[in-house]
């Protein structure tokens, strides 16, 4: 426990999973809270827990991010309140389903929830940080935005835009002092691991890493200034190489002729 305020968190997705333990660990590193997700009774439990080990105010704030409603209520929020110093984009779907396998319709609330939620939360918050010259933003991507092979493309697909998303935060707003972190998990035993007809017990146990090691290593990360956090990956300069190769291709990606062998000569 901590007396020192270092503002309000709000966290969705916070009921469970690795959104739970964000509350819990930023609540003990002296964050007041704002915890958002579906369910009101236990979000209600999660915040007298919280309040009483912590000492911390936990605001509740019961929304379905799928609704335009509800998300509407959570921008209003964050633009609103100047006391909140982070968000924690960690609500989220998972599918594990291939593509034949899979219901568009499903496949379509996994987007609205995993992109347009995540990016309308963030262009809420954004302003009033760059206005106040400090915020931090936190977007749980996932180790499928850099390897769609991995499970269903469409969720890979989301999780590439969290990814690419935040790169594009870093860049526009740490200038301005605004802090950004992507978190890039493997499977994590939480209940989003049970979606898709496949729970962490059906998987290798050498690759399932706990949610509160995957958040307790993902805020050394940010302690760290790490812009891009994957705590399974044992040699970050394997990142670092990966990303300067990326960096260099982008610089070569416009011309005013194809190159060889796409060049046709009339």
């Amino acid at each position: 426990m901590t007396t020192q305020n270092r503002g309000t968190a709000l966290i969705t997705g916070a009921t469970s999973g690795i959104g739970a333990v964000y509350a819990n660990r930023l609540a003990r590193r002296g964050y007041d809270l704002i915890i958002v997700a579906r369910n009101r009774h236990r979000l209600d439990l999660l915040a007298r827990r919280l309040t009483d080990e912590t000492g911390r105010s936990v605001e509740v704030l019961a929304a379905n991010l799928n609704s335009r409603g509800d998300l509407s209520r959570v921008e209003d929020t964050l633009k609103s309140d100047s006391s909140i110093t982070m968000l924690v984009n960690s609500a989220g779907m998972c599918a594990l389903a291939s593509l034949l396998d899979s219901d568009a319709n499903k496949m379509e609330e996994m987007i609205s929830l995993n992109i347009t939620a995540l990016t309308r939360l963030t262009y809420a918050v954004a302003p009033g940080f760059v206005a106040r010259g400090t915020g931090s933003i936190i977007n749980i991507s996932s180790v499928a935005g850099i390897a769609p092979e991995l499970l269903n493309g469409v969720y890979g697909g989301s999780k590439a835009y969290v990814l690419s998303f935040s790169l594009s935060l870093q860049h526009e707003l740490a200038p301005k002092g605004i802090r950004i972190q992507a978190v890039l998990p493997g499977p994590i035993s939480t209940e989003p691991s049970d979606v898709g007809g496949m729970t962490a017990r059906h998987l290798p146990p050498g690759i399932v890493m706990t949610a509160e090691d995957l958040v307790d290593a993902a805020l050394t990360g940010l302690d760290q200034s790490e812009l891009v956090t994957i705590p399974a990956l044992a040699d970050k300069d394997e990142w670092d190489r990966y990303e300067a190769t990326r960096r260099g291709i982008s610089t070569q990606l416009s011309r005013t002729e194809p190159v060889a062998p796409y060049s046709v000569k009339h």
